[in-house]
């Protein structure tokens, strides 16, 4: 291949990685990085922002799981797990998108490990079928190591939210 014909598709490359990142909301097209607190065990606020953790669902902070006969609280459970993780460590997010609500959809990162995937991959969230498949692989283990919220029964969070709305 010529100097010239290698140019040339450098530029159109680049030429469409431009064109992606322009098509992108002003905040996907930066990281925010910071401490995070939990709001719950899928909503995490850096700065002041919320991120939604993209493909996942967890249990709200109300909800119940059973095991061995009697009732735990599976979502405190799983918002601790997720604080456990993080401590006061740095987190980065990236958004994908945004909700209806207004909340950045996200990736979120704990130096190189994806706490999206870390979640589901240890139980105390599911893989959010309606919106990705992407963890359903993670979940398939967590499910077969019994790890988290497959220790025990529980009703999907999605199920479980349109039960309890007020």
């Amino acid at each position: 291949m010529t100097k010239c014909m290698w140019r040339g598709k450098a530029v159109k490359a680049l030429a469409l990685i431009l064109v992606l990142l322009a098509s992108l909301p002003a905040s996907a097209q930066q990281a925010t990085t910071g401490r995070a607190t939990m709001k719950d065990a899928d909503t995490i606020i850096i700065n002041g922002r919320q991120f939604r953790l993209w493909g996942i669902d967890a249990p709200e902070r109300e909800q119940t799981c059973r095991r061995d006969r009697r009732t735990w609280e599976c979502g405190a459970e799983a918002i601790q797990a997720l604080e456990r993780l993080i401590g006061r460590n740095t987190v980065t997010c990236r958004t994908l998108e945004l909700d209806r609500y207004g909340r950045d959809i996200a990736l979120c990162y704990l130096g190189g490990e994806e706490i999206n995937r870390w979640m589901v991959t240890q139980g105390w969230a599911v893989a959010y079928r309606q919106f990705s498949e992407t963890y359903v692989p993670e979940e398939d283990l967590a499910r077969a190591a019994r790890r988290g919220l497959w220790t025990g029964t529980f009703v999907m969070p999605s199920d479980w939210r349109k039960g309890h709305r007020r």
